[in-house]
């Protein structure tokens, strides 16, 4: 077992506090992924769990040991680092077997595991060069070879892909994704990168300023985002944000522009409450969809369109409403043209509504 909990977890930096009593659970053979833009406090944390900084205040705990005290070597975990970490002057196999060697293991039980790491990660013909003889993604390979070798408890990443190409990214995402599927050990993985957070994580912790703004699995916090932070963090292109005016009891948002967009019924009495009020319209690129000129429709409108990029498999289209800009995702044969209003439709079946003072969401 490898249960990693955290318990009212704080991190000052002389008066500055960086990160504000965090509590979080992360079960045996859990993907966690901690994601948030620079300087939310998730690789602060992630440190603190390898015992890179000092706990100011709280209790971290693995198997329920509190390691607050102990030294990051007798954690029982392994860490790969954004800039690899490896040795200049050792082959690769001398990378992945070093951590070995220090701790005495007969040669060949060194030699054993080395190469069982290696089939795992494909990089067996690799092993007698040097890393600066080794592509970006090869080098990654091997700072996670070294770390499987260890068989810890727990597997720390700190941002492992940010010094990737876009294509390598993604090929590095696959092979991580499968590295969890067969060595089945918790794993705790720092990034900004939304989108690998929704393709790698079990379960999503997006960090603001030191603080959890929500925990879910990609899906909670993709389809009910608990604030207008999350909801504009997760998804590309981000969700587009509208001031409306709620009337009828909850029944319609007028747009700034002066356009009403029908509340599906299944919705309206959660507003009711909210009448008269203003509010923030959050709508995903995705979720607005061509409409038709010929058809009356409570959640048409028809906007002038300012850019479109085609994108081969969608296009997007920029457009305004009033003051405000958005964007929609499209199939490819959407005829958009700049300069010209394009009838769309808002799927207010997928919609958001924020409080505008809280950014919370309401009602959801």
């Amino acid at each position: 077992m490898a249960k990693v909990s955290l318990s009212k977890v704080e991190k000052f930096y002389g008066d500055t506090k960086v990160v504000h009593g965090v509590d979080l659970e992360i079960d045996d053979n859990e993907f966690v992924v901690l994601v948030g833009p620079s300087g939310c406090g998730k690789s602060t944390l992630l440190r603190m769990i390898a015992g890179l900084e000092d706990i100011s205040a709280g209790t971290i705990a693995i198997d329920g040991r509190t390691i607050n005290e102990l030294e990051p070597k007798d954690r029982d975990i392994a860490m790969v680092f954004q800039d690899y970490a490896l040795y200049p002057h050792l082959t690769v196999r001398q990378n992945i077997g070093f951590g070995l060697e220090m701790r005495k293991l007969p040669k060949a039980e060194i030699a054993r595991q080395v190469d069982a790491a290696a089939a795992i990660l494909n990089i067996g013909e690799l092993m007698e060069r040097r890393p600066r003889q080794l592509s970006g993604g090869q080098r990654q390979r091997v700072a996670m070879g070294r770390a499987i070798v260890r068989n810890p408890k727990v597997f720390l990443f700190d941002e492992p892909l940010s010094n990737l190409d876009a294509k390598l990214r993604v090929q590095m995402r696959t092979e991580i994704k499968k590295l969890h599927a067969r060595v089945r050990t918790t794993m705790v993985y720092v990034t900004h990168d939304q989108v690998e957070a929704m393709t790698l994580a079990d379960r999503i912790v997006v960090l603001r300023s030191g603080v959890i703004e929500q925990i879910g699995t990609p899906a909670q916090v993709y389809d009910r985002p608990v604030s207008m932070f999350v909801a504009g963090f997760i998804g590309a292109p981000a969700m587009n944000f509208l001031e409306v005016a709620v009337e009828g009891e909850g029944a319609r948002l007028r747009l700034g522009d002066g356009t009403a967009l029908a509340v599906p019924e299944a919705r309206r009495a959660a507003y009711r409450g909210h009448s008269g009020r203003k509010a923030v319209l959050g709508l995903r690129p995705e979720h607005i969809l061509p409409g038709s000129a010929e058809r009356p429709d409570g959640a048409a409108f028809s906007p002038p369109v300012e850019v479109v990029e085609p994108l081969g498999s969608d296009t997007l289209v920029f457009f305004r409403v009033g003051a405000e800009e958005a964007v929609a995702r499209l199939p490819p044969e959407a005829p958009a043209r700049p300069g010209q209003p394009m009838p769309l439709l808002a799927d207010m079946g997928r919609m958001h509504l924020f409080d505008p003072v809280s950014q919370r969401v309401i009602a959801p």
